[in-house]
């Protein structure tokens, strides 16, 4: 791996940010970041890339490689959670696993606007359509995950509930698929992709109003934000002595290995080298926001502390830290330039 990609990205100020938390968790400083704002920053995060997404998706127009790249991205999406299921299932009990599964095969929305902040760096054009596939591929992983956590452990429910239970249709699909579908996160994003396609495509001069907000605060936020990421993610690297030795390796070799994944996809498809890395990212990353929520209440029989501190305490720190300039270098490699 080039080690300017590695100085380029730890010596940029968001992931400065990040270790500014970590270091202030681990030296027992008592900075906290109010419990508004970090959700506050989050939603603008969204908004911001979803506008920007739409903005530049009205402009490059719905083209067969567009189709494509979307198709394949909600394609990995169903694939990964089933791989790593397969997996888990070596060592861990059908419902963990199934909530784990689920976690990496959806997205971190932060890891993705991360690398997109690296490539503006390092000065690698990518496209904006990336973001309907950074939008799609967060609810699927959630239905595979449930579906999978029902079929395989039909043998522990004897203790759910029977409205929750698997079989004769009981299944609470509705409050599934609205928590996979409507959660605030894909909800948001999705909303804010539309509004950004719509005001590009027929009002223009709209833009250039939007543009202090979705532009010029982005890098501040983003900033704010991996902050308050790097002092919830030190906290959760407690919960990694429960997940034990075989969770741990899981969530530092399947990032990437899902990125190798992501890459072959990527030359098929004959991706750009931003699109390519966006795209590695997407498979590489997991969820520890949208999916957590959903799997407590449809998956209630699997621990937390498992999906959260794997997918927070070591896979988001390893992709924003190592994974993106580690993946930079493998699209230079094999992605050619233009």
């Amino acid at each position: 791996m080039q080690s300017s990609l590695v100085l380029q990205n730890l010596l940029s100020a968001p992931v400065l940010f990040f270790f500014l938390g970590i270091l202030g968790v681990l030296v027992g400083s008592d900075l906290e970041i109010p419990s508004p704002l970090p959700k506050l920053f989050s939603l603008y995060l969204l908004l911001a890339i979803g506008f920007k997404g739409g903005m530049e998706l009205a402009h490059s127009g719905l083209g067969p490689q567009v189709l494509l790249t979307i198709g394949a991205a909600v394609a990995m999406s169903l694939l990964v959670p089933l791989t790593s299921f397969l997996f888990l299932r070596l060592r861990l009990d059908g419902y963990n696993a199934a909530a784990i599964a689920a976690s990496y095969g959806s997205i971190s929305a932060v890891t993705f606007i991360t690398a997109e902040s690296f490539l503006n760096v390092v000065e690698v054009n990518f496209d904006g359509f990336m973001v309907a596939a950074l939008a799609l591929m967060e609810s699927p992983a959630i239905v595979v995950g449930v579906i999978l956590a029902r079929l395989s452990a039909p043998a522990e429910d004897a203790e759910i509930p029977a409205d929750q239970q698997n079989g004769g249709g009981s299944l609470r699909w509705k409050e599934i698929l609205q928590e996979a579908f409507l959660n605030g996160s894909v909800y948001l994003l999705i909303g804010s992709l539309v509004i950004g396609y719509v005001v590009a495509a027929f009002s223009p001069a709209g833009l250039a109003k939007m543009d202090p907000f979705t532009e010029k605060l982005f890098y501040g936020a983003l900033c704010f934000f991996l902050l308050d990421m790097g002092i919830v993610a030190a906290q959760r690297l407690r919960d990694l002595k429960q997940a034990g030795a075989f969770l741990i390796g899981f969530s530092l070799l399947a990032p990437p290995l899902h990125a190798l994944l992501g890459l072959l996809v990527s030359a098929l498809l004959g991706l750009s080298q931003g699109n390519t890395l966006l795209f590695m990212v997407l498979c590489a990353s997991a969820s520890y926001i949208a999916v957590p929520a959903a799997m407590r209440m449809t998956v209630p029989q699997a621990n937390p502390s498992l999906y959260i501190s794997t997918a927070l305490g070591l896979t988001f720190p390893f992709n924003v830290v190592i994974g993106i300039p580690l993946y930079m270098a493998l699209t230079r490699q094999f992605i050619p330039l233009g």
